[in-house]
């Protein structure tokens, strides 16, 4: 007999499709990862503007979700938080079968958040979540996935991190070279004595004092870009900010020297133990195995 065993997801965006072509790897599943993926992006370009379809958001969604047939991929629709609130549409569930057990990927808005309720005993966020709720702050800093479960309070939450998916990008300290003392590169020591203004995302306040560690952090103000504007020409402005790379090109282009890698954001494979049961462990072996580079080093 094969057990189901739901597992939270994110609804849209890198997260989810790192999460979908892992599931596809293990489980033969190409075609429905694919499907899914392709119809997300489409409805993201619909969202910014950069489409112009022919139906409705309804008509669509009818099109897109195989009511009746779990292992079809079901689409819902959801208000986006961008100007106007346009109706957006994001991934629901599906089911896809891997070996002895069925993996019931459940659409949810913010993984973690129902890991912490218990809604879910395993889910796939961005590690950087974990570190914007959970991990206790301190002077050194937070630096691999790997030391993050070390920084988790056992009285705040009962998840933890299992394994990565491998879908890394970084979290990049910048600056212009104004900002510099002659020939340093900026890293976090180069915080210690700058005392000035850190261009970040909003709400990214408690991830980069932990990637950063506080004690180099003591003297800095955070700066935040304005609304629609760059992120590394508000960087540029600002004199020094952390942001999301993968190459550092747009940063340069911006004349900003790319300096230290301070935390790398990836999705990840969480568990809340006090849920977890047999099923649970076997869904986690198949996610531990070392099949992709990740800087979650724990295998």
């Amino acid at each position: 007999m094969t057990d189901t065993i739901a597992v939270a997801v994110p609804r849209k965006g890198r997260p989810l499709e790192a999460v979908l072509q892992r599931v596809a790897a293990e489980a033969d599943a190409e075609g429905v990862a694919d499907e899914i993926i392709s119809t997300l992006r489409y409805e993201k370009a619909v969202t910014k503007g950069d489409q112009t379809p022919e139906k409705n958001a309804y008509a669509r969604l009818t099109e897109y979700s195989y009511l009746g047939d779990p292992e079809k991929p079901d689409f819902t629709l959801l208000r986006d938080d961008r100007a106007g609130k346009p109706r957006r549409i994001v991934f629901d569930s599906v089911d896809v079968p891997v070996g002895d057990v069925t993996l019931r990927l459940v659409g949810r808005e913010e993984p973690f958040r129902s890991l912490r309720k218990h809604d879910f005993a395993l889910g796939f966020d961005s590690a950087d979540l974990v570190l914007e709720e959970v991990v206790e702050l301190r002077p050194d800093p937070v630096s691999r996935i790997a030391d993050v479960n070390a920084r988790i309070d056992p009285h705040d939450t009962d998840v933890r991190v299992v394994a990565g998916m491998g879908d890394t990008v970084y979290h990049t300290l910048m600056a212009s070279p104004e900002t510099l003392p002659q020939g340093a590169q900026p890293t976090r020591e180069f915080l210690q004595g700058y005392g000035g203004e850190l261009c970040i995302s909003p709400r990214y306040e408690r991830l980069v004092e932990a990637v950063i560690g506080t004690r180099n952090s003591e003297n800095i103000e955070f700066a935040y870009p304005g609304e629609d504007e760059e992120e590394e020409a508000a960087i540029a402005d600002t004199g020094a900010g952390v942001y999301l790379t993968v190459t550092g090109s747009t940063a340069r282009e911006h004349g900003l020297v790319v300096g230290e890698e301070l935390f790398p954001s990836e999705t990840v494979l969480m568990e809340n133990y006090e849920e977890s049961d047999g099923v649970a462990e076997r869904v986690k072996e198949m996610f531990e195995r070392p099949e992709t580079e990740t800087e979650m080093a724990i295998y």
